[in-house]
């Protein structure tokens, strides 16, 4: 399932008229004491949601994300999976359940549209990737998507092993050696080519290459640079390892990589908004940018909440708790707008960020954008 496509048509729902269920759960449990932790979160919540009644198919939503919590704690479904996300809205045909290969924080939310800021974060903080180990006889590709491990591609290359017996002359030790070296570089020659295909034909943007560094080192010189450049860096592996292992490595590479780069990107968001029309930093200059379906990019600190309005009629988004739009004086309706901001540029086709930590993005109102033209 393509997490992306899914989150675009989660985003197109605006405005339901029957409540929409939404629901996150970390399925990163290790004992029964996490799993217990699970099954009465969902308990709680569902008896809560339950009590506000007022909508006859709300309790056959209910209904639908308790038998799928029962499931998934008990490990009937997904087991594989360390996060699921729940949908359900009886009148819009809506019974959508997506598991992914990291954990979210569990949040159970009913409104008139589903709750994505967790989806959407997933997606930058999760980028797909392609882990390759490679050694002088062998090579295993697997992609790594949001929503866990691709099919896996392996290869064999069959190098003549290093002969037993012992008087050899060493000329004859020389052109073994050079025989086998040869070899080795035929079998680079052909894991290139299958990177090459595989990294191009699934647009992966980041690749992560496993072995022991010197033979890393050798395979590179195998690469054209277009796919060079797209590996961000190496991690230990061997041939026989699980590729479960192989990935929860390369999982927390990526993950201290992007803590890396998030600091590096709003600094740089932060000196264009100050010195061009390209980028828009606090929170008024945001809101009229994703008004505009101008943002392409949107950076949230964690933990962003601030009440305030959106219009009925223009749609704009407005701070402040003012019943009338102040671009068209229509009604508005109050909203959160953190997650009316996320909501806004995930449907326009944009894409959020949220930033753990970031002094000068708090002092200007923990929000700034990169646009996709000038305002």
């Amino acid at each position: 399932m393509d997490v992306s496509a899914e989150l675009s048509k989660l985003a197109k729902i605006k405005g339901a008229v029957t409540p929409v269920v939404s629901v996150y759960l970390n399925t990163r449990w290790a004992d029964e004491q996490q799993r217990e932790r699970v099954r009465v979160f969902l308990k709680n919540a569902i008896r809560k949601a339950r009590r506000r009644g007022g909508e006859p198919t709300l309790d056959a939503d209910l209904d639908w994300i308790q038998a799928q919590g029962e499931a998934l704690v008990s490990q009937v479904l997904v087991p594989e999976a360390d996060g699921v996300a729940l949908f359900a809205c009886q009148v819009l045909g809506l019974r959508e359940m997506l598991p992914v290969r990291v954990p979210f924080e569990d949040a159970f939310v009913v409104a008139d549209a589903p709750f994505l800021r967790p989806l959407a974060v997933l997606l930058e903080e999760a980028p797909g990737a392609l882990v390759v180990f490679v050694d002088g006889e062998s090579a295993r590709l697997i992609p790594l998507h949001p929503e866990g491990a691709g099919e896996e591609v392996t290869l064999e290359s069959e190098v003549p092993g290093r002969h037993r017996r012992g008087g050899w002359a060493l000329l004859a030790q020389s052109r073994y050696q050079r025989h086998i070296q040869d070899h080795r570089g035929r079998h680079f020659d052909a894991v290139a080519e299958t990177l090459v295909r595989l990294a191009e034909g699934n647009a992966i943007g980041r690749i992560v290459l496993a072995g022991e560094l010197r033979t890393i080192a050798v395979f590179r010189k195998h690469l054209p640079r277009r796919i060079a450049e797209r590996i961000v860096g190496s991690i230990p592996g061997t041939r026989h390892e699980s590729a479960s292992a192989l990935l929860d490595r390369a999982s927390d590479f990526l993950a201290r990589l992007e803590r890396q780069e998030e600091g590096a990107a709003v600094d740089a968001v932060l000196a264009e908004a100050a010195e061009s029309r390209r980028a828009v930093a606090g929170l008024e200059a945001t809101l009229e940018a994703a008004t505009r379906g101008a943002v392409h990019h949107l950076y949230l600190l964690k933990g962003f909440k601030r009440p305030g309005r959106v219009c009925a009629g223009c749609g704009a988004l407005q701070n402040g708790s003012g019943a009338t739009c102040r671009r068209c004086g229509k009604e508005t309706r109050a909203v959160e707008l953190g997650e009316a901001l996320v909501d806004r540029v995930v449907g326009a086709g944009g894409k959020v960020e949220m930033i753990e930590a970031h002094e000068e993005l708090a002092r200007l109102g923990g929000v700034a954008a990169r646009l996709r033209y000038p305002l």
